[in-house]
């Protein structure tokens, strides 16, 4: 099982970008405590010395559900800015969600329904006779294609075939965009109350 997270400062300044690189740690050491292995996928640095603007993360292990209950949500964190040490603001906010992979779909010879018939285009008395046509089921997602152009059933397999691969990949594509969307939508809809974890102070401890 795997799932990403994304750590995002939002629309916020520097501070919570700050912020964002300090959950990045603390969630890297609960994933390794958690018997859970994580990667970083992307990061998109801040404007100021060991902050990060966004990080995207993917994390599997048995451990994963309760990892990512724990952690989706608003974060908090109290303090003094170390950037604007006289600015009144003590309060910071950062996002983070969980996204299942955008995966391209895998298939073989046995998830696909392969039915023969009668091409309905023109080609005289032929075409209506023989079962030339095919179509091509991709039975977990329901995409289906016709070839029916040429007069072998050999010929048509092989071009619905392709066009079922092509489908497929498209589908994926338009799931990647998706998936795109979303993350952005995380981006600039950062909720900034009602924290799932409060922590306070320069070393980033977690208030209990």
């Amino acid at each position: 099982m795997i799932s990403w997270l994304q750590i995002t400062a939002g629309q916020g300044p520097d501070e919570c970008a700050w912020v964002v690189a300090r959950v990045l740690d603390q969630l890297r050491r609960e994933a390794q405590d958690a018997g859970c292995e994580i990667r970083l996928l992307e990061a998109i640095p801040g404007g100021k010395p060991q902050t990060l603007k966004s990080a995207l993360v993917a994390i599997e292990g048995e451990g994963l559900g309760p990892l990512i209950e724990g952690w989706q949500g608003t974060i908090q964190w109290v303090g003094t800015s170390a950037f604007r040490p006289h600015h009144k603001r003590r309060n910071w906010f950062v996002g983070v969600r969980a996204f299942r992979p955008a995966e391209k779909t895998a298939w073989n010879s046995s998830d696909l329904r392969i039915d023969c018939m009668r091409s309905s285009g023109p080609g005289g008395q032929h075409t209506n006779k023989t079962e030339s046509a095919v179509r091509v089921t991709h039975v977990p997602t329901g995409i289906s294609v016709i070839a029916q152009e040429e007069r072998s059933q050999h010929l048509n397999r092989k071009l619905a075939l392709s066009r079922l691969a092509d489908s497929l990949n498209y589908a994926d594509q338009q799931a990647g965009q998706q998936q795109q969307k979303e993350r952005w939508t995380c981006h600039i809809t950062l909720e900034r109350g009602n924290p799932v974890r409060v922590y306070q102070g320069p070393k980033f401890q977690r208030r209990r």
